[in-house]
């Protein structure tokens, strides 16, 4: 029964995340389809490029609603299944295993020829529900970098990394910081979604390094190719 259920939070994570919300944002702000305009993507930085500070604002909270909402109906489904089993319980790794799908369906979403976003702002959502402590934090030093160096890019990696050092920080020393001390599990979703978040903006570390990397604030141009610029 907890396999099928496990793949049930998994299918419900993923169909959650792929719901395109920067799509139907742009459109209704700018008339626009925001994958035809700079990076392609789907995620806040290319809404904000598109149709504004206003629409990249809803966008964002819409994209980390639904990996919370990932969680929150796994953490309903398992209520009940909090006994161990070996090095996880199946309550928290459900959690995971849904804030990952969701963060998967944003990415490779099945609404959009599974195309999508980075993911950063579900994965941010996902740990809000996880353990909201380390989403605060590593919130801060992803609009603080973000703010201060113009590459929302650099604050995206930089801030997963954080969350993820402080997770398992708090983790395996069992310190009690506002609260208990995360479980093993919320490590591994930290670990994998920073991991993830590095790899999905490989090619904005390369223009970083280069001094290529376009500031925020900078207006998005029209896709002329599938080589068009990526930075979101």
């Amino acid at each position: 029964m907890i396999p099928l259920l496990l793949v049930a939070v998994a299918v419900i994570g993923y169909l959650l995340g792929a719901i395109p919300f920067g799509l139907f944002i742009g459109k209704l702000f700018a008339k626009k389809d925001i994958r035809e305009v700079g990076s392609g993507k789907i995620g806040m930085t290319n809404v904000m490029r598109t149709a504004g500070k206003k629409a990249a604002a809803i966008s964002l909270v819409l994209d980390v609603f639904k990996g919370a909402l990932a969680v929150i109906i796994a953490v309903f489904i398992f209520r009940d299944e909090k006994a161990m089993t070996g090095l996880f319980t199946p309550y928290e790794s459900a959690q995971v295993i849904a804030a990952l799908a969701a963060i998967a369906g944003h990415t490779w979403s099945v609404f959009l020829k599974f195309k999508g976003g980075r993911g950063v702002a579900t994965f941010f959502g996902g740990l809000a529900a996880l353990y909201w402590p380390a989403a605060i934090i590593g919130g801060i030093f992803v609009f603080g970098i973000g703010y201060r160096t113009k590459y929302m890019s650099l604050g995206s990696i930089i801030g997963a990394v954080v969350a993820f050092v402080l997770i398992m920080a708090l983790s395996v020393l069992k310190i009690n910081f506002l609260g208990p001390s995360p479980a093993f599990e919320y490590v591994v979703y930290t670990m994998v979604g920073s991991i993830f978040i590095y790899v999905m903006h490989r090619d904005n570390i390369l223009r970083l390094l280069n001094g290529t990397e376009r500031k925020i604030g900078e207006k998005a141009k029209a896709r002329t190719s599938i080589t068009s610029d990526n930075s979101e």
